[in-house]
């Protein structure tokens, strides 16, 4: 087979590949929901961004997980492995984003999560000054967020041919052999003696 047949060989398996890995994969949905840190008066508004940071470090440990797990009827494990959280270094605010098959399951995993983050967080409002308030509850989403087929299907085709193009890179080149009855020539002489 000539070698440029490598190339678009590999892209095709690769977007074989991703097509039946997007056929073959469950949806997972993803729903967010968004608390506030809020100082109280007399408090620094830097001290809520410090907080808000704070907060969100912990949102997945057990004294926080252990409260959202009556809600969302799941163990903490469970809820550690499906439930991501994320911090603005600029705005007091923290995500927390949850992920399952069914969108409604992921909204109220976000949910349960953001409302357990919050009460917890508001049991030392005294001594903190600062207050953690809901700004967004989490929705069912309408869409997958995983990649879908057509997604997939390309993902795939990009990374066979890239394959594709390391092997002819790799793969050494045949060297020309000289065919029967050709005569190589003879090394050339050194050096032309001049006349005396």
């Amino acid at each position: 087979m000539p070698r440029w047949t490598v190339l678009p060989a590999c892209a095709l398996l690769g977007a074989l590949a991703g097509s039946v890995y997007g056929l073959g994969q469950t949806p997972v949905y993803t729903a967010t929901s968004y608390v506030v840190a809020v100082p109280r008066a007399k408090s620094d508004p830097a001290t809520a961004l410090g907080f808000a940071q704070a907060y969100g470090k912990v949102a997945t440990q057990l004294a926080v997980l252990g409260d959202a797990q009556v809600a969302a009827g799941v163990s903490p494990a469970e809820l550690r492995d499906r439930v991501k959280v994320a911090t603005s270094p600029d705005a007091p605010m923290i995500s927390v984003s949850a992920s399952d098959t069914r969108p409604d399951t992921a909204a109220t995993l976000a949910n349960a999560v953001s409302r357990s983050l919050t009460t917890s967080a508001n049991h030392t409002v005294k001594s903190t000054k600062v207050e953690l308030l809901p700004f967004s509850r989490a929705v069912e989403p309408t869409a997958p967020s995983s990649l879908s087929t057509p997604v997939s299907a390309l993902v795939g085709l990009c990374a066979g041919g890239l394959l594709g193009g390391l092997v002819l890179l790799v793969r050494p080149r045949a060297a020309a052999r000289p065919g029967p009855g050709t005569t190589v020539p003879g090394p050339a002489s050194a050096g032309i003696r001049g006349s005396a």
